[in-house]
Protein backbone atom coordinates (compact mmCIF):
# COMPACT_ATOMS: atom_id res chain seq x y z
CA UNK A 1 0.00 0.00 0.00
CA UNK A 2 1.18 3.43 -0.92
CA UNK A 3 -0.59 5.39 1.90
CA UNK A 4 2.18 8.16 1.94
CA UNK A 5 0.47 11.30 3.26
CA UNK A 6 3.19 14.05 1.42
CA UNK A 7 0.86 16.92 1.43
CA UNK A 8 2.85 20.33 0.21
CA UNK A 9 -0.22 22.54 1.17
CA UNK A 10 1.72 25.71 3.31
CA UNK A 11 -0.10 25.93 6.43
CA UNK A 12 -0.26 29.59 6.10
CA UNK A 13 -2.88 28.51 3.82
CA UNK A 14 -5.13 26.75 6.16
CA UNK A 15 -7.59 29.60 6.75
CA UNK A 16 -10.64 27.80 8.54
CA UNK A 17 -12.68 30.83 6.46
CA UNK A 18 -11.84 28.57 3.38
CA UNK A 19 -13.83 25.60 4.32
CA UNK A 20 -17.41 24.62 3.20
CA UNK A 21 -18.56 23.48 6.72
CA UNK A 22 -17.37 27.12 7.50
CA UNK A 23 -20.81 28.70 6.44
CA UNK A 24 -22.40 26.29 8.84
CA UNK A 25 -20.65 27.09 11.77
CA UNK A 26 -18.00 30.22 11.26
CA UNK A 27 -20.81 33.36 10.87
CA UNK A 28 -22.04 35.39 14.21
CA UNK A 29 -26.09 34.96 13.33
CA UNK A 30 -28.45 33.30 14.13
CA UNK A 31 -28.24 30.13 11.94
CA UNK A 32 -24.63 29.43 13.01
CA UNK A 33 -25.36 29.65 16.57
CA UNK A 34 -28.36 26.75 16.16
CA UNK A 35 -25.62 24.60 14.54
CA UNK A 36 -22.91 24.97 16.75
CA UNK A 37 -25.50 24.55 19.75
CA UNK A 38 -26.92 21.18 18.15
CA UNK A 39 -23.52 19.88 18.16
CA UNK A 40 -22.61 20.80 21.54
CA UNK A 41 -25.98 18.64 22.27
CA UNK A 42 -24.12 16.06 21.01
CA UNK A 43 -21.25 16.16 23.26
CA UNK A 44 -18.82 18.01 21.05
CA UNK A 45 -17.12 20.94 22.02
CA UNK A 46 -15.10 23.70 19.93
CA UNK A 47 -11.96 22.28 19.99
CA UNK A 48 -13.88 19.06 18.19
CA UNK A 49 -14.53 21.22 15.61
CA UNK A 50 -13.28 24.80 15.20
CA UNK A 51 -10.74 25.72 12.24
CA UNK A 52 -10.77 21.93 11.44
CA UNK A 53 -12.39 19.85 8.02
CA UNK A 54 -15.26 18.13 8.87
CA UNK A 55 -14.72 15.10 7.25
CA UNK A 56 -17.97 12.70 6.35
CA UNK A 57 -17.59 8.75 6.58
CA UNK A 58 -20.11 7.36 4.21
CA UNK A 59 -20.46 3.77 5.59
CA UNK A 60 -22.74 1.30 3.51
CA UNK A 61 -22.47 -1.32 6.55
CA UNK A 62 -25.23 -3.64 7.02
CA UNK A 63 -25.92 -6.76 8.90
CA UNK A 64 -27.58 -7.79 5.32
CA UNK A 65 -24.29 -7.32 3.64
CA UNK A 66 -21.68 -9.39 4.03
CA UNK A 67 -19.07 -7.90 1.87
CA UNK A 68 -19.18 -4.98 4.31
CA UNK A 69 -19.41 -6.80 7.36
CA UNK A 70 -15.89 -5.58 8.90
CA UNK A 71 -17.08 -1.82 8.41
CA UNK A 72 -18.20 -0.82 11.62
CA UNK A 73 -14.26 -1.95 12.58
CA UNK A 74 -13.17 0.17 9.93
CA UNK A 75 -15.11 3.36 10.25
CA UNK A 76 -13.83 3.72 13.32
CA UNK A 77 -10.36 3.33 11.93
CA UNK A 78 -10.88 5.94 9.15
CA UNK A 79 -11.77 7.97 12.25
CA UNK A 80 -8.63 7.78 14.32
CA UNK A 81 -7.00 8.50 10.57
CA UNK A 82 -9.32 11.65 10.35
CA UNK A 83 -8.36 12.77 13.79
CA UNK A 84 -4.96 12.45 13.72
CA UNK A 85 -4.82 14.89 10.81
CA UNK A 86 -6.73 17.54 12.78
CA UNK A 87 -10.02 16.56 11.41
CA UNK A 88 -13.38 16.40 12.62
CA UNK A 89 -14.83 12.98 11.54
CA UNK A 90 -18.52 12.37 10.96
CA UNK A 91 -19.98 8.98 10.23
CA UNK A 92 -23.36 8.95 7.84
CA UNK A 93 -24.64 6.00 6.83
CA UNK A 94 -26.06 5.50 3.51
CA UNK A 95 -27.91 2.52 1.80
CA UNK A 96 -26.20 -0.72 1.56
CA UNK A 97 -26.38 -2.70 -1.80
CA UNK A 98 -25.92 -6.51 -0.48
CA UNK A 99 -25.26 -7.83 -3.80
CA UNK A 100 -26.02 -11.55 -2.24
CA UNK A 101 -29.15 -10.96 -0.45
CA UNK A 102 -31.37 -8.31 -2.41
CA UNK A 103 -33.75 -9.25 -4.80
CA UNK A 104 -34.23 -9.28 -7.69
CA UNK A 105 -31.04 -7.13 -8.19
CA UNK A 106 -29.17 -4.51 -6.45
CA UNK A 107 -28.82 -2.95 -9.91
CA UNK A 108 -32.53 -1.47 -9.39
CA UNK A 109 -30.87 0.87 -6.25
CA UNK A 110 -27.30 1.68 -7.98
CA UNK A 111 -28.97 4.93 -9.00
CA UNK A 112 -30.44 5.53 -5.73
CA UNK A 113 -27.51 5.09 -3.50
CA UNK A 114 -25.97 7.46 -6.17
CA UNK A 115 -28.39 10.24 -5.62
CA UNK A 116 -28.39 9.44 -2.15
CA UNK A 117 -24.32 10.14 -1.81
CA UNK A 118 -24.30 13.02 -3.88
CA UNK A 119 -27.39 14.76 -1.77
CA UNK A 120 -25.59 13.70 1.65
CA UNK A 121 -22.15 15.65 0.07
CA UNK A 122 -24.31 18.69 -0.66
CA UNK A 123 -26.58 19.21 2.21
CA UNK A 124 -24.60 18.72 4.75
CA UNK A 125 -21.51 20.37 6.15
CA UNK A 126 -18.94 18.13 4.44
CA UNK A 127 -15.31 19.83 3.70
CA UNK A 128 -14.26 15.82 2.50
CA UNK A 129 -15.50 12.36 2.50
CA UNK A 130 -14.49 8.56 2.91
CA UNK A 131 -16.92 6.47 1.01
CA UNK A 132 -16.69 3.09 2.17
CA UNK A 133 -18.07 0.41 -0.55
CA UNK A 134 -17.04 -2.87 -1.84
CA UNK A 135 -19.84 -4.62 -2.39
CA UNK A 136 -20.52 -4.37 -6.55
CA UNK A 137 -23.26 -1.42 -6.89
CA UNK A 138 -21.88 0.37 -4.28
CA UNK A 139 -18.88 1.35 -5.60
CA UNK A 140 -20.00 2.95 -8.71
CA UNK A 141 -23.05 4.37 -7.02
CA UNK A 142 -20.63 5.94 -4.53
CA UNK A 143 -18.13 7.46 -7.18
CA UNK A 144 -21.29 9.19 -9.49
CA UNK A 145 -22.68 10.50 -6.49
CA UNK A 146 -19.10 11.84 -5.06
CA UNK A 147 -18.43 13.47 -9.21
CA UNK A 148 -22.02 14.83 -9.17
CA UNK A 149 -21.43 16.53 -5.62
CA UNK A 150 -17.97 17.60 -6.62
CA UNK A 151 -16.73 17.48 -2.95
CA UNK A 152 -13.10 16.12 -2.18
CA UNK A 153 -13.87 12.27 -1.73
CA UNK A 154 -11.87 9.41 -1.56
CA UNK A 155 -12.69 5.78 -1.93
CA UNK A 156 -11.81 2.55 0.51
CA UNK A 157 -12.42 -0.37 -1.07
CA UNK A 158 -13.85 -2.74 1.28
CA UNK A 159 -11.11 -5.54 0.50
CA UNK A 160 -11.92 -9.52 -1.18
CA UNK A 161 -12.46 -12.24 1.23
CA UNK A 162 -9.55 -14.44 1.95
CA UNK A 163 -9.26 -17.59 -0.35
CA UNK A 164 -11.50 -20.76 0.24
CA UNK A 165 -10.35 -24.22 0.28
CA UNK A 166 -12.46 -27.62 0.27
CA UNK A 167 -10.20 -30.82 1.26
CA UNK A 168 -7.36 -30.03 -1.30
CA UNK A 169 -9.41 -27.91 -3.63
CA UNK A 170 -9.17 -24.15 -3.78
CA UNK A 171 -12.56 -22.21 -4.04
CA UNK A 172 -13.86 -19.52 -5.36
CA UNK A 173 -16.74 -17.33 -4.71
CA UNK A 174 -19.17 -16.55 -6.74
CA UNK A 175 -18.31 -19.00 -9.36
CA UNK A 176 -17.60 -22.47 -8.28
CA UNK A 177 -20.50 -22.89 -6.83
CA UNK A 178 -22.13 -23.06 -10.43
CA UNK A 179 -19.93 -25.99 -10.71
CA UNK A 180 -20.64 -27.65 -7.54
CA UNK A 181 -24.45 -27.28 -7.84
CA UNK A 182 -24.25 -29.21 -10.94
CA UNK A 183 -22.21 -31.58 -9.59
CA UNK A 184 -25.06 -32.28 -7.11
CA UNK A 185 -27.70 -32.18 -9.43
CA UNK A 186 -25.28 -34.85 -11.09
CA UNK A 187 -25.49 -36.74 -8.13
CA UNK A 188 -21.60 -36.35 -7.76
CA UNK A 189 -21.47 -34.60 -4.63
CA UNK A 190 -23.70 -36.15 -1.55
CA UNK A 191 -25.19 -33.72 1.39
CA UNK A 192 -22.75 -33.77 3.68
CA UNK A 193 -19.75 -32.51 1.00
CA UNK A 194 -22.45 -29.63 -0.17
CA UNK A 195 -22.95 -28.57 3.66
CA UNK A 196 -19.10 -28.29 3.79
CA UNK A 197 -18.98 -26.46 0.39
CA UNK A 198 -21.50 -24.22 1.90
CA UNK A 199 -19.77 -23.76 5.18
CA UNK A 200 -16.17 -22.59 3.55
CA UNK A 201 -16.66 -21.05 0.14
CA UNK A 202 -17.06 -17.85 1.75
CA UNK A 203 -14.10 -18.05 4.66
CA UNK A 204 -14.65 -14.25 5.70
CA UNK A 205 -15.68 -10.57 5.38
CA UNK A 206 -14.83 -8.76 2.28
CA UNK A 207 -15.91 -8.72 -1.54
CA UNK A 208 -15.83 -11.98 -3.80
CA UNK A 209 -12.25 -13.42 -3.95
CA UNK A 210 -12.26 -13.40 -7.86
CA UNK A 211 -12.69 -11.07 -10.56
CA UNK A 212 -16.03 -10.56 -10.28
CA UNK A 213 -17.33 -7.06 -10.24
CA UNK A 214 -16.62 -6.32 -7.01
CA UNK A 215 -12.67 -6.59 -7.39
CA UNK A 216 -12.95 -4.99 -11.28
CA UNK A 217 -14.69 -1.58 -9.90
CA UNK A 218 -12.28 -1.43 -7.08
CA UNK A 219 -9.42 -2.05 -9.66
CA UNK A 220 -11.03 0.74 -11.45
CA UNK A 221 -11.49 3.11 -8.88
CA UNK A 222 -7.56 2.68 -8.24
CA UNK A 223 -7.39 3.45 -11.79
CA UNK A 224 -8.90 6.19 -12.21
CA UNK A 225 -7.14 7.80 -9.25
CA UNK A 226 -10.15 7.43 -6.41
CA UNK A 227 -8.34 5.79 -3.85
CA UNK A 228 -4.60 5.37 -2.29
CA UNK A 229 -1.99 3.60 -4.05
CA UNK A 230 -2.34 -0.04 -3.72
CA UNK A 231 -5.97 0.06 -2.25
CA UNK A 232 -7.90 -1.83 -4.50
CA UNK A 233 -6.55 -5.29 -3.76
CA UNK A 234 -6.20 -5.54 0.18
CA UNK A 235 -7.57 -8.42 1.68
CA UNK A 236 -10.66 -7.03 3.68
CA UNK A 237 -9.03 -9.15 7.15
CA UNK A 238 -5.74 -8.44 6.80
CA UNK A 239 -3.74 -6.03 9.23
CA UNK A 240 -2.92 -3.61 6.36
CA UNK A 241 -6.49 -3.32 5.90
CA UNK A 242 -6.87 -1.56 9.14
CA UNK A 243 -3.72 0.01 7.94
CA UNK A 244 -5.29 1.60 5.09
CA UNK A 245 -8.72 2.72 6.14
CA UNK A 246 -6.64 5.21 8.79
CA UNK A 247 -4.07 6.45 6.25
CA UNK A 248 -7.53 7.01 4.02
CA UNK A 249 -9.07 8.78 6.44
CA UNK A 250 -5.67 10.85 6.84
CA UNK A 251 -5.68 11.67 3.15
CA UNK A 252 -9.10 12.92 3.31
CA UNK A 253 -7.97 15.61 5.60
CA UNK A 254 -5.58 16.77 3.60
CA UNK A 255 -7.79 16.82 0.35
CA UNK A 256 -9.99 19.26 2.12
CA UNK A 257 -7.37 21.42 2.85
CA UNK A 258 -5.71 21.11 -0.77
CA UNK A 259 -9.97 21.55 -2.32
CA UNK A 260 -8.92 18.40 -4.58
CA UNK A 261 -12.10 17.29 -5.81
CA UNK A 262 -12.92 14.76 -8.39
CA UNK A 263 -13.08 17.70 -10.64
CA UNK A 264 -9.81 18.26 -10.33
CA UNK A 265 -8.46 14.86 -10.80
CA UNK A 266 -10.69 13.02 -13.57
CA UNK A 267 -10.85 13.79 -17.21
CA UNK A 268 -11.08 11.78 -20.06
CA UNK A 269 -8.09 9.81 -20.21
CA UNK A 270 -8.81 8.90 -16.59
CA UNK A 271 -11.88 7.33 -17.78
CA UNK A 272 -9.79 5.70 -20.74
CA UNK A 273 -7.26 4.32 -17.86
CA UNK A 274 -10.16 2.48 -16.22
CA UNK A 275 -11.41 1.19 -19.42
CA UNK A 276 -8.22 -0.72 -19.81
CA UNK A 277 -7.46 -1.72 -16.16
CA UNK A 278 -10.78 -3.70 -16.80
CA UNK A 279 -10.19 -5.29 -19.88
CA UNK A 280 -6.54 -5.99 -18.47
CA UNK A 281 -7.49 -7.44 -15.64
CA UNK A 282 -9.95 -9.76 -17.41
CA UNK A 283 -12.68 -7.72 -15.39
CA UNK A 284 -16.83 -8.03 -15.02
CA UNK A 285 -18.74 -7.14 -18.21
CA UNK A 286 -20.67 -5.17 -15.77
CA UNK A 287 -18.22 -2.98 -15.69
CA UNK A 288 -19.20 -1.42 -19.27
CA UNK A 289 -22.51 -0.61 -17.41
CA UNK A 290 -20.71 1.10 -14.63
CA UNK A 291 -17.73 3.25 -16.96
CA UNK A 292 -20.69 4.20 -18.67
CA UNK A 293 -22.04 5.59 -15.87
CA UNK A 294 -19.62 7.09 -14.14
CA UNK A 295 -17.88 9.15 -17.47
CA UNK A 296 -22.01 10.67 -17.81
CA UNK A 297 -21.21 12.19 -14.95
CA UNK A 298 -18.27 13.31 -15.91
CA UNK A 299 -20.10 15.17 -19.14
CA UNK A 300 -17.92 12.75 -21.20
CA UNK A 301 -19.33 10.25 -23.35
CA UNK A 302 -17.99 6.71 -23.25
CA UNK A 303 -19.55 4.27 -26.30
CA UNK A 304 -19.68 0.47 -26.57
CA UNK A 305 -17.39 1.02 -29.67
CA UNK A 306 -14.55 2.50 -27.53
CA UNK A 307 -14.54 -0.56 -25.57
CA UNK A 308 -14.37 -2.76 -28.58
CA UNK A 309 -11.38 -0.55 -29.33
CA UNK A 310 -9.62 -1.06 -26.52
CA UNK A 311 -10.10 -4.65 -26.10
CA UNK A 312 -8.66 -4.92 -29.58
CA UNK A 313 -5.45 -3.40 -28.42
CA UNK A 314 -5.14 -4.47 -24.50
CA UNK A 315 -3.23 -7.95 -23.43
CA UNK A 316 -4.77 -9.35 -20.76
CA UNK A 317 -2.35 -9.68 -18.15
CA UNK A 318 -4.01 -10.90 -14.93
CA UNK A 319 -3.94 -14.43 -14.63
CA UNK A 320 -7.61 -14.57 -12.30
CA UNK A 321 -10.52 -16.42 -12.26
CA UNK A 322 -12.83 -16.97 -13.79
CA UNK A 323 -11.07 -15.86 -17.17
CA UNK A 324 -7.49 -17.31 -15.48
CA UNK A 325 -6.23 -19.20 -12.80
CA UNK A 326 -5.84 -17.77 -9.20
CA UNK A 327 -8.12 -15.22 -7.28
CA UNK A 328 -7.56 -12.12 -5.76
CA UNK A 329 -5.32 -12.58 -2.50
CA UNK A 330 -3.11 -14.55 -4.85
CA UNK A 331 -2.85 -10.79 -7.20
CA UNK A 332 -2.60 -9.03 -3.77
CA UNK A 333 0.95 -11.41 -2.98
CA UNK A 334 2.11 -10.95 -6.75
CA UNK A 335 2.27 -7.43 -6.75
CA UNK A 336 -1.27 -6.05 -7.03
CA UNK A 337 -2.77 -3.62 -9.42
CA UNK A 338 0.14 -1.23 -9.50
CA UNK A 339 2.24 -3.83 -11.00
CA UNK A 340 0.05 -4.64 -13.83
CA UNK A 341 -0.22 -1.36 -14.30
CA UNK A 342 3.44 -0.79 -14.56
CA UNK A 343 3.01 -4.33 -16.82
CA UNK A 344 0.54 -2.28 -19.36
CA UNK A 345 3.52 0.44 -19.98
CA UNK A 346 1.90 2.98 -22.27
CA UNK A 347 -1.21 1.40 -22.66
CA UNK A 348 -2.03 3.61 -19.58
CA UNK A 349 -1.83 6.90 -19.57
CA UNK A 350 0.30 7.64 -16.25
CA UNK A 351 0.46 11.31 -16.18
CA UNK A 352 -3.38 11.80 -14.78
CA UNK A 353 -3.69 12.95 -11.47
CA UNK A 354 -4.90 10.97 -8.44
CA UNK A 355 -6.22 11.80 -5.04
CA UNK A 356 -2.97 11.45 -3.53
CA UNK A 357 -1.59 14.93 -5.19
CA UNK A 358 0.66 13.06 -7.14
CA UNK A 359 0.26 10.88 -10.74
CA UNK A 360 -1.15 7.85 -11.13
CA UNK A 361 2.67 7.21 -12.99
CA UNK A 362 3.90 8.14 -9.54
CA UNK A 363 1.81 6.29 -7.78
CA UNK A 364 2.72 3.45 -9.21
CA UNK A 365 6.84 3.73 -9.58
CA UNK A 366 8.33 1.59 -7.50
CA UNK A 367 5.62 -1.34 -8.09
CA UNK A 368 7.17 -4.84 -9.08
CA UNK A 369 5.49 -8.04 -10.36
CA UNK A 370 6.18 -10.85 -7.52
CA UNK A 371 4.47 -14.31 -9.12
CA UNK A 372 4.76 -13.62 -12.90
CA UNK A 373 2.01 -16.24 -13.20
CA UNK A 374 -0.40 -14.66 -11.29
CA UNK A 375 0.27 -10.64 -13.42
CA UNK A 376 1.59 -11.78 -16.78
CA UNK A 377 4.12 -9.73 -19.03
CA UNK A 378 3.30 -8.01 -22.48
CA UNK A 379 4.88 -10.55 -24.01
CA UNK A 380 3.49 -13.82 -22.16
CA UNK A 381 -0.72 -12.42 -21.45
CA UNK A 382 -2.94 -14.53 -20.75
CA UNK A 383 -5.11 -13.42 -23.70
CA UNK A 384 -3.24 -10.75 -26.50
CA UNK A 385 -6.34 -8.72 -26.68
CA UNK A 386 -10.22 -9.34 -26.27
CA UNK A 387 -10.79 -8.87 -22.12
CA UNK A 388 -13.91 -8.32 -23.41
CA UNK A 389 -15.74 -8.33 -26.94
CA UNK A 390 -18.20 -6.47 -27.94
CA UNK A 391 -21.08 -8.36 -30.20
CA UNK A 392 -23.44 -6.58 -32.85
CA UNK A 393 -26.02 -8.64 -35.28
CA UNK A 394 -30.05 -8.79 -35.88
CA UNK A 395 -29.85 -10.13 -31.97
CA UNK A 396 -28.50 -7.04 -30.57
CA UNK A 397 -27.99 -4.12 -33.00
CA UNK A 398 -27.17 -1.92 -30.43
CA UNK A 399 -24.09 -4.12 -29.17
Amino acid sequence: MNATNSSTEPEKNRDPQSLRSYRWFGPDDMRSFGHRSRLKGMGFDDIDYQGRPVVAILNTWSDLNTCHSHFRNRADEVRRGILQSGGFPVEVPVMSLGEMMMKPTTMLYRNLLAMEVEEVLRCHPVDSAVLMGGCDKTVPAMLMGAISADVPSVFLPAGPMLKARWKDVTLGSGSDVWKYWDERLAGNVCDRDWNCIENCIAPSAGTCMTMGTASTMACIAEALGFTLGGAANVPAVVAEHSRLAVATGRRAVEMAWEKRTPSSFLNEQSIRNGVVTSLAIGGSTNAIVHLIALAGRMGIELTLQRFDELSRITPVLGNLRPAGQYLMEDFYHAGGLRALLKELGDLIDTSCQTISGTTLGEQIADAEVIEPDVIRSRENPLSPAGGTSVLQGNLAPSG
